[in-house]
């Protein structure tokens, strides 16, 4: 079996596999040249509270599993049932899984890149992988103005994570608030007045015009120097737009399924590359999972939600009699689809010069947290402590969740919601105690 990406998904599966006496032969072909590690913990490692290494993913069993770091796959080979990499390599399969990732979201500003290259330019980076956090982590600190372009999950932990190396940090949000895939207006002022806590200059609805760039002393790169917000900026309703003056600007405007390979090797090719319950491809003999596959219409672009499906095709792959056909039909385990919970830190312990509170706020989100006509919504709201719990019931059923603050509760009702159990018969307040209303 080969494995395209050294990700989380691919070490899942090889890890799973490894472990598995008399599994097939595995071959993982990493594109970074790290040992695979905790993506989601990125944003600690940028804020000092981790080393790189403490987010380090466990390895395979030693000799189980071959892994090639620092190696890029350029071309599958259906008809020869190989894979081609930059190096000239051909890596034969019986089965191939595709765990190719994501790719961050690099919107068309002016001054990104310059008319004759595709590079960025020096002080940009996107937050995706080791190499990003680790250029930023050089790069920030008490002095360096930052300003983080986009409000999500991704954009929020790393303007916080900035922040807490004291930088001066400004995010700026095109939206109507932070995090608005996953939060409700309350919420996501809680939110932003935590992060305005830390030092974080917040602007939502404002739209990113292009980016102002110098040449670099001493070479013949381009270094950024400003942000430009378009005209009618509304926090000052600057007719002609402002300038942010910025040291280093971090692109986190979402991402997008890395399928490329898939589509050249005439694989169906949606959102994501399209997957069946078991995880395969229009080709039997292809899988794929993670950030890069759909489901069911769905490509979940979360941790848990990926984990969840290399369990499941390990159990595919290796389901049988050693030996067995991949390919082959029959029963089997399935992928029925995830419900992953939304998790975010904020507030770690202050690094020398950062401003703001030590403090932790816990922030929690699942399922559907707009409610449709004739749910029931229970929210409670502490103003003093900075908590916000919402819960969204349909009939006898948890629909949707939001907590910020103190989750206590937030195990229990994510079970809940998981496992789509029917809701005691007591007050839905009780469902926003510490306990869950267990």
């Amino acid at each position: 079996m080969v494995i395209v990406g050294g990700g989380m998904a691919g070490a899942r599966l090889a890890q799973q596999l490894g472990a598995r006496q008399g599994g097939p032969e595995v071959t993982v072909l990493g594109e970074e040249p790290h040992a695979a590690y905790n993506r989601v913990l990125l944003a600690e490692v940028l804020a000092g509270q981790y080393p790189p290494h403490v987010i380090a993913l466990p390895a395979p069993p030693d000799g189980t599993v071959r892994w090639r770091g620092g190696v890029r796959v350029v071309r599958i080979d259906r008809a020869e049932r190989r894979v081609v990499c930059d190096d000239g390599a051909l890596v034969p399969y019986d089965a191939l899984v595709l765990a190719t990732g994501s790719n961050p979201v690099l919107p068309p500003f002016h001054g990104l890149f310059a008319e004759d290259g595709h590079e960025l330019p020096r002080g940009v980076h996107a937050f995706r992988t080791m190499d990003d956090c680790l250029a930023l982590t050089a790069a920030a600190g008490p002095g360096c103005r930052a300003v983080v372009i986009g409000g999500g999950l991704l954009g929020v932990s790393a303007a916080r994570a900035l922040a807490r190396r004291g930088a001066g940090v400004v995010l700026a949000q095109q939206g109507e608030r932070l995090m608005e895939r996953q939060l409700d207006a309350s919420a996501a002022a809680l939110l932003r007045g935590h992060l305005e806590d830390l030092g974080v200059e917040v602007h939502t609805e404002c739209r990113v015009r292009g980016l102002t760039t110098e040449p670099a002393p001493g070479s013949g790169e381009r270094r950024v120097r400003a942000v430009e917000l378009s005209a009618g900026f509304p926090r000052t309703g600057a007719g002609g737009g402002i300038r942010l003056d910025a040291d280093l600007v971090v692109l986190a405007c979402g991402v997008r399924p890395r399928t490329g390979l898939a589509r050249a090797a005439g694989l169906e090719v949606a959102r994501g590359i399209v997957v069946d319950d078991r995880l395969a491809t229009g080709d039997p003999r292809i899988f794929a999972l993670g950030d890069c596959a759909e489901h069911a219409g769905v490509v979940y672009g979360l941790a848990g939600a990926a984990q969840e499906q290399a369990d499941v095709l390990a159990r595919v792959l290796d389901g049988g009699p050693a030996g067995r056909d991949p390919a082959a039909p029959g029963p089997g385990p399935r992928y029925t689809g995830t419900r992953a919970v939304t998790r975010l830190t904020l507030g770690v312990p202050a690094a020398a010069g950062a401003a703001g509170p030590a403090s932790p706020l816990d922030l929690a989100a699942f399922g559907e947290t707009v409610p449709r006509p004739g749910d029931d919504v229970v929210e409670l709201a502490d103003a003093t402590r900075g908590a916000y719990r919402k819960i969204v019931v349909r009939g006898d059923r948890l629909r949707g969740g939001i907590l910020l603050g103190d989750l206590g509760g937030v195990g229990t009702l994510a079970r809940t919601w998981e496992d789509d159990e029917t809701l005691p018969g007591s007050p839905l307040l009780h469902l926003l105690t510490h306990d869950g209303g267990t």
